[in-house]
């Protein structure tokens, strides 16, 4: 049996990288593999442990059919590497850290997917956003701004996202994914 996508979606600053970080162990005892994204940002930037390239690196791996999902979003190139192809072939499933604004595409090349949407309260957010200090607050207000507007409409156009609040503990969250990957496993 072919494994599944398990495609995180989310605002930026919801806590999608401390999710993977948490979920990694667990995970792997479910037999489901992480892939660790390509980003255009520089590898001492804060924040996930991806593989940081630059934008003309990036263009030539994409140009070379190195991606299985690519995007550009916020000034940044994004890729999911293709290994995961095999992955889901040999009947793992695999989380990836994907992209709201990508989230038609990822689901016309996997139908199957599990899109999980993390959610947070605006104000524990905006919290997030200004502690990692990666934006100016005019930046962070635009961003909450956006997340707000892009939220209702997010999921009207895809009823079958599942929707996880990370407004709490991260073990809370990291419990409900489990629950939720299992779940749908089993429905598989």
């Amino acid at each position: 049996m072919a494994g599944r996508l398990i495609y995180l979606i989310g605002p930026s600053g919801s806590g999608k990288d401390t999710l993977l970080d948490a979920a990694r162990e667990p995970m792997a005892a479910r037999g489901c593999r992480i892939a660790r994204r390509v980003i255009t940002r520089s590898a001492e930037a804060k924040g996930e442990a991806a593989q940081a390239v630059s934008a003309e690196r990036f263009l030539a791996m994409q140009a070379q059919g190195a991606f299985a999902l690519s995007w550009h979003a916020n000034g940044l190139h994004y890729g999911i590497p293709k290994e995961i192809d095999a992955w889901l072939a040999s009947g793992y499933d695999v989380l990836v850290n994907g992209s709201r604004g990508h989230q038609p595409q990822a689901r016309a090349r996997y139908p199957t997917m599990l899109a999980v949407v993390l959610t947070v309260d605006q104000a524990v957010l905006r919290q997030r956003l200004l502690a990692r200090g990666r934006e100016p607050a005019e930046e962070i207000e635009q961003r909450l701004r956006r997340n707000a507007q892009f939220a209702t409409a997010f999921q009207a156009a895809d009823p079958a996202l599942f929707l996880l609040d990370n407004s709490g503990a991260l073990q809370q969250t990291l419990a409900r994914l489990l629950q939720c990957i299992d779940r749908a496993r089993a429905c598989a």
